[in-house]
């Protein structure tokens, strides 16, 4: 026997398992790669901003026009978060009222209508504006009048309790079923109004005026929350929230994140591979401060943080859009609080009551806090949040000015 010539018999063939091996290789890769071009293909965008300046009711208008309906256990839920809202803002107005020394006033409104009544000339024999008042701050404020009688309608109110609005405000909302006669004859009252008037001193919500006038609607068994009340409906955003849509064949991912600066320190998670940085600020706030250091002015906040935000180097090849929401708060308040007597904006020169020039000079104001001059005003929406209609043409519009400025800075385009 020798050693002869190998002959394509002894060749080794190739294990049997090599070729389903690579096919299945092929097929992650594949997948892989089709991950990779979906993940750069789609649009991050990112809402940025101080408190309550309307960030939230954006994100919710995004669900609105371009995600799924809310179901019947999120109705609930908000259901209990806007009788809440009405509690809250009830008891701010109630304690206000106490520290303007408005309660003699609140006598004399009681005393004419009493007088009234004697007399023939209204047939009114409800409770009286000090009566509600009393009630509310004993049962509200100062918590001294024991716990009201449970409603025994309670058990076939739609809304019920909800656990995901958390305790604290399922009690609030109990409450408001309690004592929603009286919050309606004190909110209708003379005096009531004036301290409304006065509210920009304890920060109660501007657009939680359309809860206080729309009471029996709210408490009624049958009660279910419409878009509208979702909108108004103030949740504090206390975690990063991101939904994605898809919209006309492009994924868009939107993260909402809090505004109080106890909750800025987890925006830097959110830095990365961002394309669009939507910042609000609220035209209304420039007379407010805010909720967690009083001496400093929210619209001084919130141009301290547009500087911070638009000459952050995580942002320097990143769309930044401005909204100025609460253009219709902005355009009553000016009515009756001049931009001018604010200590922090004395150089206010256009004229009082004016919507255009106060408008014109808090754009201005944003502006300078930039240190190169590409924002141009393309970029800059004066809007209301709570109106579907006009965020459907503003986002609309953000989303045409996004995919332009990332084609532009990624080179398809030319540089102007």
């Amino acid at each position: 026997m020798g050693c002869g010539p190998s002959t394509p018999d002894d060749a080794v063939a190739p294990p049997p398992g090599d070729s389903a091996e690579q096919a299945v290789n092929k097929q992650i890769d594949n997948q892989l790669d089709q991950a990779r071009q979906e993940e750069e293909g789609k649009v991050k965008m990112l809402l940025l901003g101080a408190g309550e300046s309307g960030k939230s009711t954006i994100f919710k208008q995004m669900r609105i026009l371009y995600g799924s309906p809310r179901s019947d256990d999120d109705l609930r839920m908000y259901g209990v978060v806007v009788r809440s809202n009405i509690i809250v803002a009830v008891r701010k107005l109630c304690s206000h009222l106490r520290n303007l020394g408005l309660e003699p006033a609140l006598d004399a409104e009681t005393a004419e209508m009493t007088e009234a009544i004697e007399s023939g000339e209204t047939d009114h024999h409800g409770v009286t504006p000090r009566a509600a008042y009393d009630e509310l701050i004993a049962h509200l404020v100062d918590n001294t009048a024991p716990p009201a009688a449970q409603d025994a309608n309670g058990d076939v109110d739609w809304v019920g309790q909800s656990p995901r609005a958390g305790l604290a405000a399922n009690n609030d909302a109990k409450q408001f079923l309690q004592h929603v006669e009286a919050i309606r004859v004190l909110w209708h009252s003379a005096t009531m109004k004036d301290v409304w008037s006065k509210r920009a001193a304890v920060n109660v919500i501007d657009s939680h005026k359309e809860y206080l006038n729309d009471l029996t609607r709210i408490a009624d068994p049958s009660y279910k929350p419409t878009s509208q009340d979702l909108l108004l409906a103030r949740v504090r955003t206390t975690q990063v929230v991101m939904e994605r849509y898809r919209i006309d064949g492009i994924d868009f991912e939107m993260y909402d994140v809090g505004g109080q600066r106890s909750e800025r320190r987890k925006w830097i998670d959110c830095f990365d591979h961002v394309d669009a940085v939507i910042f609000v600020a609220a035209l209304s706030e420039y007379d407010q401060t805010l909720a967690e250091a009083k001496r400093t002015n929210r619209m001084v906040e919130a141009l301290e943080l547009f500087r911070s935000v638009c000459n952050n180097r995580a942002f320097a090849n990143t769309s930044i859009m401005l909204f100025l929401n609460k253009k219709d708060i902005f355009a009553e308040k000016i009515m009756y609080s001049d931009i001018a007597t604010q200590r922090q904006f004395s150089d206010y020169a256009g004229p009082p009551k004016d919507f255009d020039h106060g408008v014109l000079y808090f754009i201005q104001k944003f502006k300078d806090c930039l240190i190169d001059d590409e924002f141009n005003d393309s970029f800059i929406h004066v809007t209301c949040a709570t109106d579907t209609n006009n965020m459907e043409f503003v986002l609309d519009s953000t989303r045409t000015i996004i995919m332009t400025d990332n084609l532009r800075r990624s080179g398809f385009l030319g540089s102007e």
